[in-house]
């Protein structure tokens, strides 16, 4: 193999390897995130279950903007 040709195929190896790596580090980041983004919807699921216990409980909220009785 020409001396060129070795070095174009070292870089292009040496590139090659580069990317493999951003490729995991990439994988392991979407992954965390995916785990934080299921934990936030399980999160969320239980706090609207709280909150509609807690209306159930209170009854539906009055708007502010009523005139008050006497009218």
């Amino acid at each position: 193999m020409a001396p060129d040709s070795e070095q174009r195929l070292m870089a292009l190896e040496s590139h090659i390897a580069h990317q493999d790596g951003t490729i995991e580090d990439l994988s392991e980041m979407v992954n965390k995130q995916w785990a934080t983004i299921e934990a936030l919807q399980r999160e969320l699921s239980q706090m609207q279950a709280r909150l509609g216990r807690v209306e159930d409980d209170t009854g539906p909220a009055q708007p502010d903007h009523q005139p008050p009785p006497h009218y």
